[in-house]
C-alpha cells in the first residue's frame, strides 16, 4: 500500500477537499513535456478516459464515455449544464444544501436556463421525499442535479435514494461528484446517473487543471447544438475526442494529464476505490474521535458524515481560528476555514496522500495546543 507522507517536497499536508497532498511520484510525472498533437499523448488521454469509465460503470462500460475538460471542476459543471439542457423546453431542478448546489443554480441563471432551487438547511442532508415532491409538482422539469458530497459542511447526501427519486420521475440525473468520485464507491448504471462530474485534484489524487464528465452515451448523443458556450461545449469536446483519438479541441494541460495518469495508476495499486474509501473512512473516524478528545464537537450528526471533510464547531467564544490555523501550519498541517455564516466552524479534510500516522500526529498537536 502506498504511504508517502511529508517530504522535503511536501512541507505540509493539505487537510483540505482538494487541491490536496499528492505523492512525490505524481509530482515527478509532470517533469516531462508533451505535445498535444502527439499520438503517444493522445493515446494516454484515451487510456485515462477508458479507465475512468471502468471505475464509474464497471458492469457495462460500453454505455458510458468520459469527456475531459480544461479548467477547474466548476468549468465541467458549467459545461454539463450549458450543453445537456435543451435551449427550448428544458428546465433544471437543483437540490441545494450548500455552496456548490447554489453555484449550480447561479450557473443556470447566468446561462439563461430555467431553474428551480429546492433548498434545505446547510446542516442537513437532502431529503429525498421533499425533492421528489418538488419534481412531481413541476412537470416542466426535465433535468435534476444534486451534489453528492457537499463540502460546505462535509455532508454526504443520500445518493442512492435521490437517484431512485429522479429515476421514478423520469428526469435526467446530473451528479456533482466532485469531492467523492474515486473515494466513495458508486455505480452509474445501478444508480441510473446520466452525467457525473469530478476533477483531477480530488479523490483520484492528481493536481488541478482539468475536470471530467462521465456521461451516458445515449444521452450525450442528443445534445448537439445545445451549448451556450464555445469553449464549454461538452458535446463538441466529446465528438472531437472520439473522432481524433483523444485529441482535445483546444490546448490541454499536458503536464496535469500526465500526473493524473500516474495518480490513476496509484489508485489501482492501492486496491481501487473500495480500498481508498476504507483508508479515507479510517482517517475520518480517527480524526473525529481524536478531535472530540481534544474538546471539539462535530457540526453534523455522524450518520451524515462523509470520509472527505468534516466540520468542527469552535470550542468556545474565545477560540481564534486564525491562531489555531497558524500554529498548525507551523507544525506541518493546513486546514480549511468554515463556510457557514450561521455557525462558527472550521473543516479538516481526510483525503489525498494522508494516512493514519498523519492523523495521529495531527491529533497529538491539536491536544497540545488545546492544553495550553
Amino acid at each position: 500500500m502506498l504511504n508517502i507522507n511529508k517530504t522535503s517536497n511536501n512541507p505540509y499536508l493539505l487537510l483540505t477537499p482538494g487541491p490536496l497532498t499528492t505523492t512525490d511520484s505524481v509530482k515527478q510525472a509532470m517533469l516531462k513535456d508533451w505535445c498535444t498533437w502527439d499520438d503517444e499523448y493522445n493515446e494516454l488521454v484515451n487510456s485515462i478516459r477508458h479507465r475512468l469509465v471502468r471505475l464509474a460503470a464497471p458492469q457495462c462500460p460500453e454505455k458510458y464515455t468520459a469527456v475531459l475538460m480544461q479548467g477547474s471542476g466548476s468549468f465541467s459543471v458549467e459545461a454539463v449544464l450549458g450543453t445537456v439542457i435543451p435551449k427550448h423546453g428544458g428546465k433544471l431542478a437543483v437540490a441545494v444544501n450548500g455552496a456548490y448546489g447554489e453555484r449550480m443554480v447561479a450557473m443556470a441563471e447566468v446561462l439563461g436556463i430555467p431553474v428551480t432551487a429546492v433548498r434545505f438547511d446547510e446542516r442537513e442532508a437532502i431529503n429525498p421525499d421533499v425533492f421528489e415532491e418538488a419534481l412531481k409538482n413541476d412537470p416542466s422539469i426535465t433535468h435534476a442535479a444534486i451534489v453528492h458530497c457537499e463540502t460546505t459542511t462535509g455532508v454526504l447526501n443520500p445518493l442512492s435514494e435521490l437517484a431512485d427519486v429522479v429515476s421514478s420521475q423520469g428526469k435526467i440525473l446530473i451528479v456533482d461528484a466532485m469531492s467523492s468520485f474515486g473515494g466513495v464507491p458508486l455505480d452509474m448504471e445501478q444508480l441510473q446517473i446520466d452525467y457525473l462530474i469530478s476533477s483531477s485534484n480530488k479523490c483520484i489524487q492528481g493536481v488541478p487543471g482539468f475536470g471530467f464528465v462521465l456521461a451516458r452515451i445515449s444521452s450525450l448523443e442528443t445534445c448537439k447544438g445545445n451549448a451556450r458556450s464555445l469553449s464549454l461545449d461538452l458535446y463538441d469536446q466529446w465528438d472531437v475526442m472520439e473522432r481524433m483519438n483523444g485529441k482535445w479541441r483546444y490546448t490541454s494541460p499536458t503536464h496535469v494529464v500526465r500526473a493524473f495518469d500516474q495518480a490513476l495508476h496509484e489508485l489501482e495499486v492501492e486496491g481501487g476505490i473500495n480500498a481508498r474509501y476504507l483508508r479515507y473512512h479510517q482517517n475520518q473516524q480517527l480524526l473525529v474521535t481524536g478531535m472530540k478528545e481534544a474538546g471539539f464537537s462535530t457540526l453534523l450528526p455522524e450518520e451524515w458524515h462523509s470520509p472527505i471533510i468534516t466540520s468542527f464547531r469552535y470550542p468556545d467564544e474565545n477560540f481564534s481560528f486564525s491562531d489555531f490555523y497558524t500554529r498548525l501550519k507551523k507544525e506541518g498541517f493546513v486546514l480549511y476555514p468554515g463556510k457557514l455564516t450561521s455557525v462558527p466552524t472550521f473543516r479538516i479534510g481526510t483525503i489525498g496522500d494522508v494516512h493514519t500516522s498523519d492523523v495521529l500526529e495531527l491529533i497529538r498537536i491539536v491536544k497540545q495546543i488545546s492544553a495550553n
